[in-house]
Formats: C-alpha cells, sequence, structure tokens
C-alpha cells in the first residue's frame, strides 16, 4: 500500500502540472505513453522491443497522438493527403506485409493485435492532446468523471458490493459499486458543470456524464480482458503498485474518444 500511494503521489506531481501547462510538454508526455503502452501489449504478446512490430507499432502509436493542426499543417506541405486516418492504413500495409517477409514468425492474427492495439491507444492518447487544446476545464471534466467513478465504484463496491458485474473478466466488481460510482460521478460533474458550463447545456451534460462514466468502467473492463487472455497481473511494472500505463489509463483511452464522438470538443 505504501508503494501504492507514493507512485501515485509521484505520478500526480508529474501530471498535474503537465495537463496544465499544455502545449509541447503534454504532447511529448503523450507520446511516451502511447510508446510504453504499446510495449506492455509487444511484452504481454511475448514480442522483443526490438521487433519490427514493436518498434513500427511503438513510433504509429506515438505520431497518432499528434493534435489534427499538425496533421493539417503537414498536408499542406506535402502533395498527398496526410492525416491520422491515412496514416493508420500506412503502419496496416507495413503490418500485412511483415506477415509475408517473415513468414510464420509474425501472422495476420499478430498484425491484427498490435494494428488495433495502434488505434486504441494512438487515438485515445490523442484526445488527451485535443481535450487540453478544447480548454484545462474540458480535461479536467473527463478526468474528474474517470477518477470520480473508480473511485466512487471501489468505495461503494467494497462496503455494499454483492453481486458481482463480470466475475470471468474483474471477479472484484460489483454492480453496486459500478452503479454508486456512476451515481457519485454525476453528482460531481454536475456541480463542476454548474461552474465550468461545457459545450452542452446543463442537463445534456449530465446525460453525458452517466455515458462516459459507463464508457469508462468498459474501458477498465476491456483492459482486464486483455489480461485475462495473456494471463497476466498487470499490463506492465512500470508504476510500481499500480501495474503499467494500460492498467492506469484504460477507462481515459475509451472515454476520451466516446466524449469527442458525442461532440463534447467542438
Amino acid at each position: 500500500m505504501k508503494t501504492r500511494v507514493i507512485t501515485a503521489i509521484v505520478a500526480l506531481i508529474v501530471f498535474i502540472p503537465t495537463i496544465v501547462y499544455g502545449g509541447w510538454v503534454l504532447q511529448i508526455l503523450a507520446a511516451l505513453l502511447a510508446a510504453i503502452a504499446l510495449s506492455e501489449v509487444a511484452m504481454m504478446r511475448k514480442r522483443l522491443l526490438v521487433s519490427f512490430e514493436a518498434i513500427i507499432s511503438m513510433f504509429g502509436a506515438m505520431l497518432m497522438t499528434l493534435p489534427n493542426g499538425i496533421w493539417k499543417s503537414i498536408a499542406e506541405q506535402l502533395p498527398i493527403d496526410l492525416h491520422a486516418t491515412s496514416l493508420l492504413y500506412i503502419f496496416v500495409l507495413l503490418m500485412l506485409l511483415h506477415t509475408v517477409i517473415s513468414g510464420k514468425q509474425f501472422t495476420f492474427e499478430d498484425a491484427g493485435v498490435f494494428t488495433l492495439a495502434i488505434f486504441y491507444v494512438g487515438i485515445g492518447f490523442h484526445y488527451l492532446v485535443e481535450a487540453r487544446m478544447a480548454g484545462l476545464d474540458t480535461l479536467f471534466y473527463v478526468l474528474l468523471i474517470v477518477w470520480i467513478t473508480d473511485s466512487g465504484a471501489y468505495m461503494i463496491g467494497r462496503k455494499f458490493g454483492k453481486h458481482k458485474l463480470a466475475p470471468k473478466l474483474s471477479p472484484n466488481k460489483t454492480w453496486e459499486g459500478s452503479i454508486g460510482g456512476t451515481v457519485v460521478a454525476v453528482l460531481v460533474a454536475a456541480v463542476y458543470t454548474y461552474f465550468f458550463p461545457q459545450h452542452y447545456n446543463w442537463g445534456i451534460m449530465l446525460v453525458m456524464s452517466i455515458v462516459l462514466s459507463v464508457a469508462g468502467q468498459f474501458g477498465d473492463l476491456i483492459e482486464s480482458g486483455l489480461k485475462r487472455y495473456y494471463k497476466v497481473k498487470d499490463s506492465g511494472t512500470i508504476l510500481p503498485g499500480h501495474g503499467g500505463i494500460l492498467d492506469r489509463f484504460d477507462s481515459l483511452l475509451i472515454v476520451l474518444p466516446v466524449f469527442f464522438l458525442l461532440g463534447g470538443l467542438r
């Protein structure tokens, strides 16, 4: 527990000032986090970090984190229409070509895993940067939803949890904790959005808060399923007491893109 608390404090000391400052500092952090997350996927897949697929996927995820404005500036200087979607397809082609060149050492299934990981991680951290560019209050709104849902679900689940939410994926999670976490998150979001109005009116933001809270819990379960599949306790060891980057950002990687799809970043 002591190690867990110390790691959390150090992480917050680094993370909070970075998102407050934003700009190129946050962009570098997002790219590094994306690369580390992809390295965790590679290690769970039992691939060397110096392998072609690991290097390409880490590089691809880092590039995917770049904000839309940078892609627009790059595209204006090139004779081709380069943006995040076309970039992703370039990496898809590289992965597919690798299945031919490497023979049976790298299969179509491997290519699918790494391509999906690039998209899942890269887009998630991309919208971390985009959310900060939309405004510090906007990013903090999303972070509050994720953090309060997680903390609320944990505390309420420990006290009142009886009915398992997804026993095959995460045995400790309960319906009581899940619902309680969402209720607490929405109440906090109601107060926050009253003082810091977002793109939509207050009522719509409450509905959006429910959707984002549920999405965050699905993000947690998705990553739990990933670890179950590869039979590992944590995605990595970079955060003592907390596991890896995927362990800590699993909810956010789903919530941020969902927030974008719902028009929260307009």
